[in-house]
């Protein structure tokens, strides 16, 4: 479940927003606030993580609310005025509704803040698995093989087997891909193409649609997937300099 609040110094407002989000069973409406002092209240003592908050509110304008915040939840802005559109993206918020809402765009930028925080969450959680455990067992010639993450070069699927590439050597295991992907942590490793999963600290170089891997001193090209570029090129993005 999904908890969210309601910031509008408009109670008509506030109103339009609880109708539409009674439609969406995912979401959870935790509070309506009529300004940002009484929407920090709120932060401070739940769990929140989507909120939709209005731009021009006395005291403090949704944008400045937001840029006090270390950690802010999902944010959708609400305003009758188009003028802060950028500025709203410029601090990432999930998306930007002009009142009045219709409820079909309504539901396209909640769907779109569902899926963006249920990742998140599945990241978190797949991240504190890995720094429990660094490793996996495989099936492996009749026995239980293990697999420390650091040791993986890349994965390679062949129809129901995949074969794990290390500096050594190689292991083959009778599995899908996506069954294996399922199990390794997402803050280490990515499926790049439908045919491959790289360990991200291994990537040596991206060039267009190829990452550079080097095994046993030589350079290996992994192709990318048109359907896997855009969170590869995402996750290069957050690490640039």
């Amino acid at each position: 479940m999904i908890n969210a609040i309601i910031v509008d110094d408009e109670p008509l407002a506030q109103d339009v927003l609880e109708q539409h989000l009674g439609k969406i069973p995912e979401v959870n409406l935790i509070a309506k606030c009529d300004n940002a002092i009484e929407a920090r209240e709120i932060l401070n003592a739940n769990e929140i993580d989507l909120v939709y908050l209005d731009i021009q509110m006395p005291q403090l304008s949704g944008i400045e609310f937001v840029k006090t915040l270390t950690n802010p939840p999902a944010i959708i802005f609400t305003t009758a005025f188009d003028n802060y559109a950028v500025e709203g993206f410029e601090l990432n918020a999930v998306d930007y509704l002009l009142k009045p809402i219709s409820l079909e765009r309504f539901l396209k930028a909640t769907n779109k803040a569902i899926e963006s925080i249920e990742k998140q969450h599945r990241s978190q959680a797949t991240e504190l698995d890995a720094a429990e455990d660094d490793f996996i067992f495989v099936k492996a010639d009749k026995k239980l093989v293990k697999i420390n993450y650091s040791d993986v070069l890349y994965i390679e699927g062949l129809k129901d087997y995949v074969i794990i590439k290390r500096d050594e050597k190689r292991v083959i295991t009778l599995q899908t891909m996506k069954s294996l992907e399922a199990k390794l942590p997402s803050s280490i490793f990515l499926r790049i193409h439908r045919s491959y999963i790289v360990n991200l600290g291994k990537i040596e170089a991206i060039m267009g649609n190829v990452v550079e891997i080097k095994e046993k001193g030589q350079v290996k090209h992994l192709p990318v997937g048109k359907n896997y570029r855009d969170e590869l090129l995402a996750i290069v993005q957050d690490k640039k300099l």
